[in-house]
């Protein structure tokens, strides 16, 4: 299969239409094992994906070193993205900092972890609502001028806050979870990001695994996700009646509910590519089928009557993580 690339908004930088988010390699959904996931990074490069997004909060730091280590002999063929802005607070919702002499400092060391010379698309993590944004872009600005990142983007920030942002320095991405569950604040972001300019990259497009029909029951939840509250009592339930209609597609297409997702999310523009995240590379195949998966415009406008804005229950995170996203 030849995967097709999509150009992030103005920029130079061509990704494969689905790519690799890389957070569960520390740890979040279970253990990882870091040769284990050094192998599925070199897999998915063998596969064709080139898009890698990792995070200076993901395992704080153990995420970069990892993916580091696997690109280091194959970093021509990486669209390499990483993150930062959030900041550990033992026992606690993290914290955020957008001061500008942060945002050098947070370079300099995910470069040092990544054993990289540039970043190729350097995101703000979460916004801080202490920094106007003009503030944090125009120190993220300053890297671009030094040559340790070609590209900006913000993740999880409101339509207002990108056009401040733009107008400061060109935002090339912004990154938000956007999937058949979640549409009401990505689709709002997006149509600011299609104005722009900006692609859009959209992560948990498979609501967390909701939406590969995995989760039968609660006594199929574990980890991190017993936490979400669209995970949890009549929120499941309902959010397990919705799935019903994606596995009910993929049974008459023959492919597997997560492709039919994963079909529909890319079908919504060539601006829109997404980053699930998985350890296996069983899974990173299923997704990548997803390319293969035509769905006739009847099939979309099915599905998306099915899961219209606002349908899912529950919040996207629970009370601490809501308060931090889309500022």
């Amino acid at each position: 299969m030849t995967i097709p690339r999509r150009r992030l908004g103005q920029s130079e930088l061509h990704v494969s239409a689905i790519g690799l988010g890389c957070m569960s390699f520390s740890g979040i959904y279970g253990e990882a094992e870091d040769a284990a996931s050094e192998a599925l990074i070199h897999h998915a490069l063998d596969c064709g994906v080139n898009h890698f997004d990792s995070s200076d909060m993901y395992g704080w730091g153990h995420n970069e070193r990892v993916v580091g280590r696997a690109i280091r002999a194959r970093r021509g063929e990486v669209v390499l993205a990483t993150k930062f802005g959030q900041t550990r607070r033992e026992g606690g919702p993290n914290g955020v900092n957008g001061h500008p002499d942060y945002v050098q400092q947070a370079c300099e060391a995910s470069l040092a972890r990544l054993g990289v010379e540039v970043i190729d698309l350097y995101y703000q993590h979460r916004v801080d609502p202490a920094v106007p944004i003009e503030e944090t872009v125009g120190a993220m600005a300053r890297l671009v001028a030094q040559g340790k990142v070609r590209y900006l983007g913000l993740s999880e920030a409101r339509p207002e806050t990108i056009r401040r942002a733009h107008a400061v320095h060109p935002i090339t991405a912004v990154q938000t979870e956007y999937s058949l569950l979640y549409r009401s604040e990505a689709e709002e972001t997006r149509a600011t990001t299609t104005r722009l300019g900006a692609s859009f990259v959209a992560y948990s497009p498979l609501g967390r695994g909701l939406l590969t029909g995995a989760f039968r029951s609660p006594a199929d939840i574990d980890g991190r996700r017993a936490s979400h509250p669209r995970f949890q009592g009549e929120n499941f339930a309902a959010n397990r009646r919705l799935v019903g209609h994606i596995e009910a597609l993929a049974a008459a297409k023959g492919c597997t509910p997560a492709q039919v997702a994963l079909a529909w999310l890319l079908a919504q523009g060539e601006d829109v590519v997404a980053i699930p995240g998985t350890r296996y590379p069983a899974r990173l195949d299923e997704n990548l089928g997803a390319l293969a998966v035509g769905l006739t415009p009847a099939e979309l406008a099915a599905l998306a009557a099915a899961f219209p804005p606002g349908a899912a229950a529950g919040t996207r995170y629970p009370p601490g993580g809501m308060a931090s996203v889309y500022v």
